[in-house]
């Protein structure tokens, strides 16, 4: 018979193995569970503060294109919209005009708050900008919103620097998913788009949480979006994955030009027009230009009706209107009209979507939804937010074909983007492809040195 020490003995050998097999840390499941609830519950706020704004500002929108649509006259006001809207920056605005790339250098480096004044000048600028005619989007307005919404809560509560940066990650990835009604697509945004080649995990949860009540909150008052029709299953072959990838191609190439043409009218009229309130008036100009050059105003604003012509066969769509409504969003934007740069990648892509459908021959629905992502996805560098985003719209039968378009049109876009504070930590080539790369180096770096 065994003594009762020899018998205990047995016990605690027992129970040591199990806690071996186990590694149960109570303390730790603890900490990390008042982890997780405190950024879910901060997530949230940055939610709510996302949904509220953008939901007042998609009304507002439609609102201002209502009016604008039924009063033609409006447009011939845009130069005085621009110079109003010029003014306001210029005095008030500080570094508010930075817009989006301010946010994306405060996640890097969080040295100074982003400006209380950003959230009512943007809305109220990008408001101006689509009620007189500016070709402008929807992003860039509802992230900065959110953003400087954020950053005052964040003063407010006292986060420290590196919670105020992932706050500031959450904010981009409520402002998205709130304004496009695509909750996981946000959250993936708002976590890759800061660098690129990399994804920042650490604020995996208050983006997930902050996306999620955003686009709850803008379907709770009652705000709409605009549905996409369901591609179905598509049966993936060789034949057609390769006409997807030099689609894709086509469209890395329209983000380049898009990004090109933006950013060289912005340095242009910052060289030959000193006065920078000056800038949009002339801008408003020369969009009241091209409109006559083109004879209709089908470019103006978001163009959203040619997504629905594209997207539902193409009929109307002529070949180069995806070459024109990049035309007229680069002189918008590229003038100082405040808006984003989004819903207008989305219309060129889904009508260069139809070009290429009928060059390659592949269903034209289908092809207008693959570049309705694939152009955003090389002109942000963002492929993985944007093959999500494909999915969250048109349904899961054509991811495969979102991957291919937004993976290939990401690598062919090259270092460019329409964030310029952009860090490029991991290069889209071989080593060496850029002379000096260094994780810090940012898309501005870079053009900086291609101009020498």
């Amino acid at each position: 018979m065994s003594s009762p020490e020899s018998s205990q003995r047995r016990q605690e050998n027992v129970g040591a193995r199990w806690r071996a097999v186990l590694r149960v840390d109570g303390l730790e499941q603890l900490r990390l569970i008042l982890h997780l609830l405190r950024w879910v519950v901060l997530g949230a706020v940055v939610g709510v503060l996302a949904g509220l704004s953008s939901a007042a500002f998609l009304q507002s929108l439609t609102w201002a294109t209502k009016l604008r649509v039924e009063h033609g006259w409006m447009l011939f006001l845009l130069p005085a919209a621009g110079l109003v809207v010029g003014l306001a920056y210029h005095y008030i605005g500080g570094s508010s005009g930075d817009g989006n790339s301010l946010i994306i250098d405060e996640i890097h480096d969080p040295s100074a708050w982003v400006p209380k004044r950003m959230a009512p000048l943007v809305f109220v600028g990008t408001v101006i900008t689509h009620l007189f005619g500016g070709s402008a989007g929807r992003e860039g307005t509802a992230i900065q919103m959110s953003g400087s919404l954020t950053d005052a809560f964040s003063r407010l509560v006292r986060l420290d620097p590196d919670d105020r940066r992932l706050m500031l990650i959450a904010a981009l990835a409520g402002g998205f998913g709130a304004v496009f009604g695509v909750p996981i697509a946000g959250c993936v945004f708002g976590l890759e788009v800061q660098a690129v080649g990399r994804m920042r995990y650490d604020a995996l949860v208050p983006a997930l949480s902050a996306s999620l009540v955003g686009d709850l909150v803008v379907r709770a008052v009652g705000v709409k979006h605009a549905l996409q029709p369901q591609l179905g299953d598509i049966h993936l072959t060789a034949e057609l994955a390769l006409k997807v990838a030099l689609a894709g191609l086509a469209f890395g190439l329209a983000s380049i030009a898009f990004s090109e043409l933006t950013h060289g009218i912005k340095r242009a009229f910052g060289s030959f027009v000193g006065w920078p309130p000056a800038r949009p008036m002339i801008g408003g100009l020369g969009v009241i230009g091209l409109v006559a050059l083109v004879g209709n105003r089908d470019y103006l604003g978001l163009s959203l009706p040619l997504i629905t012509k594209a997207t539902a066969g193409g009929a109307g769509i002529i070949g180069a209107a995806f070459a024109l409504k990049l035309l007229f969003t680069a002189v918008t934007l590229g003038a100082g009209f405040p808006g984003g740069e989004v819903t207008p990648l989305f219309v060129i892509g889904a009508t260069l979507g139809v070009t290429m459908g009928r060059l390659l021959g592949v269903p034209i629905p289908v092809m207008a939804a693959i570049g309705f992502v694939a152009v955003f996805a090389g002109a942000a560098n963002t492929p993985l937010a944007c093959t999500v985003m494909g999915v969250e719209l048109f349904g899961g039968g054509g991811v495969a074909l979102f991957a291919i378009a937004c993976v290939v049109s990401y690598i062919f876009s090259s270092h460019r983007s329409i964030y310029g504070t952009q860090r490029i930590d991991s290069p889209k080539g071989p080593a060496g492809l850029i002379d000096g790369h260094h994780p810090a180096m940012t898309i501005n770096h870079l053009v900086h040195r291609r101009r020498r």
